[in-house]
């Protein structure tokens, strides 16, 4: 990234010259800010900023004061020089922990370039006195200089590290340094307005670095409905009295599937822009056959609803993927409520598959089950079972996409059906209440309930929504509406991740969420409960130096393809390091800095999608990234949950 020094500017000057910039170093001792020009820069700027205040320009006290007011402000950088005293390191250093902002630690020599030796120690004690980020800058005399600063540069401070030289022998390691890991080098506004002799303009080095990769900017996208609220309040309406409305609705292929099976049930559906009016058929037919096309949660949703009153076998079939996606563990928690599930296609064994022959009436009562297989089929139970003549207890062990569950009874709660809860765990989940941490989630079910009908909003997409999301992080910016940060929705959980990863991520007056490139950085990550969040997250993980750790691999199996397989094989032909090691796929991760210096950009050529659309979105995210085009194959499949994907991409 360029980071464009600025000084001797006022404030309306800088945030005139904000929006043109990826990142800005303010000289809180050369620009003529009051305190409260300090407090409101800080606080309301989206582009990624650092806090300098040199104390030998105006002493240490006010360099203290003016950067624990940007600390306070909400900095995310601040630059302090190693030979602050101590008691200012000291008070510094607990601000930036308090707020969160990123603590840089500081070496200038203006003189010359000492000794590798000497600067390998000031590089510890940097890192020593809490320097997150380090910088090391020495004047270049002579080539021979830049060669002692280079030797600094490691794989352990990869995008840690800021070393290069100043003066004119220096100018080249101003760009060098972003090739070896540097996370960001520093730029002037103009050729009259450098902070330090060699400095590059801000126009200089984007031609340098973006000549062949322009930034990624989308602005005004609007997401598509949520297909986890759509497909669960889709069916709610047509088992509910009465007509529902439901706004906000986009069509996509599982969300139709839904709409069809609802039209099954008797329901009556009319569309008027993005409005769904459903008219329940208070006399629903005895179905002997339904088809949920390529979606798992509708069929999962249908396995116990068909079994309601149960008096003859029902056969569930579908198409595409589906068919070859084993319904894990469904026949073992069915058969706690009295229904037997059987292949009636090609498939044999113990693992059940659609078509399936669903035999046995469901039946209210207590069981404990597994909920490793994931949550759908528990969202089935819990839509089905209020309607069954007695009480029903659910006990899950061992829970995966626990917020999906809740998704269900919130959508439930707003059709007139209450469902009690309580999550139990460990000392760190009392203390957290962290989904995570969650052992084991009790469901208590009064039976005999009704179905009322409802006017329901279907929020928009956070699954969707990564993949831009992850876009303007990496590669420039974007601005995105139709969210709700209050959502139960897993894949919010985007959020958290791209603010541990160091994006710059703001919500406007307007509730449109703002996602802005800034350095980033490994991140360990459980993604059990948001398991469609993998293939995006792991181009995330491309980009951030170092390490990074993607933990709940598991899961993946019976997505729509194989999904641990499809990333591992995406990743290893994109040229990416990447190992899948039990339950965790690690991804070695480079900035697009040093990709696009050091000709490591991802591999371009031609991609399967596996028929998956989170493997297809991911893909075309990662193209941006590539050095050429990404040819995927079957790229429609995004039709699943977002038709409009590559247009609005």
């Amino acid at each position: 990234m360029i980071c464009a020094s600025i000084q001797n500017k006022s404030l309306d000057e800088i945030f005139g010259i904000l929006p043109e910039i990826e990142m800005a170093e303010i000289r809180l001792d050369r620009c003529p800010l009051s305190d409260e020009d300090i407090e409101e820069l800080f606080s309301c700027c989206d582009v990624p900023l650092i806090a300098t205040c040199r104390i030998n320009e105006v002493g240490a006290k006010e360099a203290q004061r003016k950067l624990l007011l940007a600390i306070e402000a909400g900095a995310k950088f601040v630059d302090l020089e190693i030979e602050a005293d101590a008691p200012i390191g000291k008070k510094i250093r607990h601000a930036c922990v308090e707020c969160g902002s990123i603590l840089i630690r500081s070496f200038h020599d203006f003189n010359g370039t000492p000794p590798v030796e000497v600067l390998s120690e000031i590089l510890s004690k940097c890192i020593r006195f809490g320097g997150e980020m380090v910088k090391i800058v020495t004047t270049a005399k002579s080539d021979k200089d830049w060669e002692t600063v280079r030797r600094l540069y490691g794989e352990d401070l990869e995008g840690r590290l800021i070393a290069f030289c100043m003066g004119d022998k220096g100018r080249d390691s101003r760009i060098e340094c972003l090739a070896l890991g540097a996370p960001f080098t520093y730029a002037s506004l103009s050729d009259r307005e450098q902070t330090a002799e060699g400095q590059l303009t801000k126009d200089e080095l984007e031609r340098i670095l973006y000549s062949n990769h322009p930034h990624y900017h989308n602005g005004g996208l609007t997401m598509p409905a949520s297909k986890s609220f759509a497909q669960r309040a889709i069916i709610a309406a047509a088992l509910a009295d009465g007509t529902s409305n439901l706004s906000g609705y986009t069509p996509s292929d599982d969300s139709e599937a839904a709409i069809k099976a609802a039209e099954a049930f008797g329901a009556k559906i009319s569309r008027k822009e993005d409005i769904l009016t459903i008219k329940a058929n208070p006399k629903k037919p005895e179905l002997k056959e339904l088809h949920t096309g390529e979606s798992g949660l509708l069929t999962r949703l249908m396995i116990p609803l068909l079994s309601l009153g149960n008096k003859d076998s029902v056969r569930i079939d579908g198409e595409g993927t589906l068919l070859h996606r084993p319904l894990t563990d469904a026949n073992e928690i069915m058969a706690a409520f009295g229904v037997v599930l059987e292949n009636c296609g090609n498939k044999k064994g113990k693992e059940i598959y659609v078509p399936v022959q669903l035999s046995g009436e469901l039946l209210p009562g207590r069981a404990d089950i597994s909920g490793k297989g994931g949550s759908q089929l528990i969202s089935g139970l819990l839509m089905a079972l209020p309607l069954a003549d007695g009480n029903s207890t659910l006990f899950v062990h061992e829970p995966k996409s626990i917020p999906y569950m809740f998704i269900t009874t919130d959508v439930l709660k707003k059709f007139g059906i209450a469902i009690s809860s309580e999550m139990e765990g460990d000392d760190e989940f009392l203390e957290s209440q962290d989904w995570s941490h969650c052992s084991d989630v009790n469901f208590k079910i009064k039976g005999g309930q009704k179905y009322s009908s409802a006017d329901f909003h279907i929020e928009g997409d956070w699954s969707s929504a990564a993949n831009y999301m992850v876009a303007g992080a990496v590669f420039g910016s974007v601005e995105i509406g139709g969210l709700d940060t209050s959502s139960l929705q897993a894949d919010l959980s985007i959020m958290d991740i791209l603010v541990e990863a160091g994006a710059s991520i703001s919500q406007d007056e307007n509730g449109n969420i703002n996602v802005f490139k800034a350095p980033l950085n490994s991140f360990n990550v459980d993604l059990s409960n948001s398991p469609d969040l993998f293939p995006i997250v792991s181009i995330l993980a491309a980009f951030c130096p170092g390490r990074s750790h993607l933990s709940g691999a598991g899961r993946l199996a019976g997505k729509e393809s194989n999904r641990a397989e499809a990333i591992m094989e995406m990743l290893g032909k994109m040229g990416v390091k990447a190992e899948y090691i039990g339950d965790e796929i690690i991804i070695e991760g480079h900035s697009l800095s040093s990709r696009l210096l050091g000709g490591n950009l991802l591999r371009g050529g031609d991609y399967a999608s596996h028929d998956d659309h989170r493997i297809v979105m991911a893909l075309k995210v990662a193209e941006l990234g590539a050095d050429s085009p990404l040819t995927i194959s079957n790229p429609d499949c995004v039709s699943k949950s977002y038709p409009e994907f590559f247009k609005d991409f």
